[in-house]
């Protein structure tokens, strides 16, 4: 098949799900063709079988803004046209589904429109009046829709009231790079005494409540010796530095910034946290299970699908800094306990959020869509 595949192409889960999964796609034999606005996050070197095409927004004196979304359905008409490509597969509603749709008329029938819903096109820009018309309008027009988890589709049902079939379809991790390493001699430069590492990794919004993390890190080095280490970047990251500040917390939080490969720090950690006020799935949560690391976290959207409570790690309400901490404390102190949930977190990410299974659904449904 000759596929298309538009996302954004920056830090976030659903451009990472995106890339590897076009990565994946190829891998299988099939063309695939991303077209974006820059470089998409992760795809890095050349792979075969793969091709990108920028989109390249013009700057015109008579708009105020630059027309990026007529750009990019202009930009997937050429391609679909040029590459004879077999169908679009476009991450987020608004714009992607939208110019995907537009580009359709432009080019025929012919051409296929798969959109993944992954979050922020639901639960932040569905609440806006102004455009949910326009979200429920490229679901409706798409060939098939299909979402991370079966809490965005709950939402999505329940905000924008689509007749639309919507199909869940996990994301995915690659056990062949996210597994358990040997990183006893770097974990000695972040825990020089052996302390516990806790981790978080998000892009800083408020969203992900990054100041809970450091609420939770506060109470459990109050019980025990151990350090934080934040990666990532984002619009709350001065907060956090004040807040690690004024907690005199500052010599045990490692910052690492923007990390493009988290598969070879995750095995440093001994917990993530993830406690989200919105959470559609999950990435790193399932990322740091396939790496053995347990995981706590806030019940928000689709975590609970991905962190069995009890099982791989534990989850508790949005803001419970004090069970949050509770539960961690108890995963670091008892070694048995800890073994357990690291093998079941292991165990469930290969079996349940398998690349190649996951890559074999999308398969399914790009066959469907085309007959």
């Amino acid at each position: 098949m000759n596929i298309g595949i538009t996302c954004y192409p920056s830090l976030g889960g659903s451009g990472v799900v995106a890339t590897e999964l076009g990565k994946l796609l190829a891998e299988r034999g099939h063309q695939v063709h991303f077209i974006t606005s820059g470089m998409p996050f992760r795809l890095g070197a050349f792979h075969p079988n793969i091709f990108y095409h920028e989109v390249e927004v013009n700057h015109y004196d008579v708009f105020k803004y630059a027309p990026y979304d007529l750009t990019l359905a202009n930009r997937m008409a050429q391609v679909a046209q040029n590459e004879k490509l077999d169908l679009l597969h476009v991450h987020y509603a608004v714009p992607h589904a939208l110019c995907a749709f537009l580009a359709k008329q432009m080019v025929g029938d012919h051409l296929k429109i798969m959109t993944t819903l992954h979050g922020t096109d639901i639960t932040v820009l569905g609440y806006d009046s102004n455009l949910s018309d326009m979200i429920r309008f490229g679901i409706e027009r798409s060939d098939l829709v299909t979402a991370v988890s079966k809490d965005l589709i709950r939402q999505t049902n329940e905000l924008l009231h689509v007749e639309k079939e919507i199909v869940p379809v996990y994301n995915f991790v690659d056990k062949r790079r996210y597994y358990p390493k040997d990183v006893r001699e770097l974990k000695k430069k972040f825990a020089p005494k052996g302390e516990k590492i806790l981790m978080h990794i998000s892009n800083f919004r408020p969203v992900k409540r990054v100041p809970d993390v450091i609420e939770i890190f506060a109470k459990v080095r109050e019980e025990m010796p151990s350090r934080l280490i934040l990666i990532g970047e984002g619009p709350e990251m001065g907060l956090v530095r004040k807040m690690i500040a004024e907690k005199d917390l500052t010599g045990d939080v490692c910052f690492l910034g923007k990390q493009e490969d988290v598969a070879e720090v995750l095995s440093l950690a001994d917990v993530m946290l993830l406690p989200s006020e919105k959470e559609s799935f999950g990435l790193v949560a399932l990322e740091a299970m396939a790496c053995g690391v347990p995981v706590v976290a806030s019940t928000a959207g689709g975590i609970p699908e991905v962190v069995l409570d009890g099982v791989t790690g534990y989850l508790r309400p949005i803001g419970d800094v004090e069970g949050m901490a509770k539960e961690t404390i108890r995963l670091l102190r008892d070694q048995e306990l800890y073994d357990n949930f690291s093998r079941n977190s292991i165990q469930r990410s290969c079996e349940t959020f398998c690349h190649e299974t996951i890559a074999s659904q999308y398969e399914a449904l790009y066959a469907k869509i085309l007959g």
